[in-house]
C-alpha cells in the first residue's frame, strides 16, 4: 500500500513534529509513508470565506499531488473534513476533469485515527505515555468525520495512559479558523469554558487531533499557568520507552533540538 502524509498548513508552519509523529507510528506499525513536496493548502480557509474560485487551483493541485497514492494520512480532522467533505463542491465550480479527479482522491483521504482504527484495524500502536490525559473531539471530527471513539481507543491502548474524562467535551473550543480572527471576544470566552473544563478534569495533558484548537487553548492555559499541555494524538502515539515523552519548547531558544510541541508548563508544573 503506497502511503502519503498531507501535513496541512498549520502543522508545517507551527508543528512540524506532529508530521514526524505520525511517521514513527507508521513506520513501528510496518509501513513507509512518503511526503509529496508539491503539497499545497487544501483550500478551507477560502471555502469557509466564501472565496470559492480561489479554492480551486489548491484543490487542483491536491488532486494532482495525491491522486497517484492508495491513501492519504492527516494528522487534523479539519482538513480532513474540507477535502473530504468540501472538495467536490469546489471541483464542480471549476467544472472540466476536477470532478472526477476529486470523486478519485477524496474517499482515499484519511484522518489519522480512521486510518489506523480501519483502514490498518489497530489500537494499540505499541506507545508509551505516562500521563493522565484528557480527550478534546474537535468539532470537525466529531461532526463532519464522525470518528467517534477511535482516538479514545487509540489512548486507552498506550501503555501508563490514563484516560480521564473531560467535562462538556463537545462543546466547541472557540477556534474555527477564521472565527477567532473574526470574533475574537467570542472565541476567547468559548475558549475559556474549555480551560475550565480541562483543569475541572485534572488532566496533565490535554489531547486533540487538530493542533488549531490546541493552540488556542494552549494559548489560554498558558495564560493562566495551569500547568497543563496540550498535545495532538499523533505525539502522544508516537512515544515509547526509547522515547518516553515530548521535548519541552523552550521560547526564545528554537534549534533543531527544540522540538516545537505543546506549550511551555506553568510555574506549578515546574516545581
Amino acid at each position: 500500500m503506497r502511503l502519503a502524509l498531507f501535513i496541512t498548513c498549520f502543522n508545517d508552519t507551527l508543528f512540524p513534529e506532529t508530521g514526524a509523529s505520525v511517521v514513527r507510528v507508521l513506520r513501528r506499525l510496518g509501513h513507509e509513508v512518503e511526503f509529496p513536496y508539491d503539497q499545497v493548502c487544501c483550500g478551507q480557509m477560502h471555502f469557509n470565506s466564501g472565496y470559492r474560485r480561489d479554492a480551486v487551483p489548491l484543490v487542483r493541485s491536491f488532486v494532482e499531488a495525491f491522486e497517484g497514492y492508495d491513501a492519504v494520512i492527516v494528522p487534523s480532522g479539519s482538513c480532513t473534513a474540507m477535502v473530504r467533505e468540501h472538495s467536490a463542491t469546489v471541483a464542480r465550480t471549476a467544472g472540466g476533469t476536477l470532478p472526477e479527479g476529486v470523486a478519485r482522491v477524496a474517499p482515499k483521504v484519511y484522518e489519522l485515527s480512521e486510518f489506523l482504527v480501519d483502514v490498518l484495524g489497530v489500537t494499540d500502536v505499541g506507545a508509551y505515555f505516562p500521563h493522565s490525559v484528557a480527550y478534546h473531539p474537535t468539532c470537525h471530527s466529531l461532526r463532519m468525520l464522525r470518528v467517534g471513539d477511535r482516538p479514545t481507543r487509540l489512548l486507552r491502548a498506550v501503555r501508563g495512559l490514563t484516560l480521564v474524562d473531560l467535562p462538556r467535551a463537545e462543546e466547541c473550543c472557540g477556534f474555527g479558523g477564521t472565527f477567532a480572527v473574526k470574533n475574537a471576544p467570542t472565541s476567547a470566552a468559548m475558549g475559556d469554558d474549555k480551560v475550565s473544563a480541562v483543569l475541572e478534569s485534572g488532566a496533565q495533558v490535554l489531547c486533540a487531533g487538530d493542533n488549531s484548537c490546541l493552540t488556542h487553548i494552549g494559548g489560554l492555559v498558558s495564560r493562566q499557568h495551569a500547568g497543563v499541555r496540550v498535545l495532538h494524538l499523533a505525539d502522544i502515539l508516537a512515544r515509547t520507552d526509547a522515547l518516553p515523552d515530548v521535548p519541552v519548547y523552550r521560547p526564545g531558544l528554537p534549534g533543531a533540538s527544540d522540538l516545537v510541541v505543546g506549550h511551555a508548563p506553568g510555574p506549578e508544573a515546574t516545581r
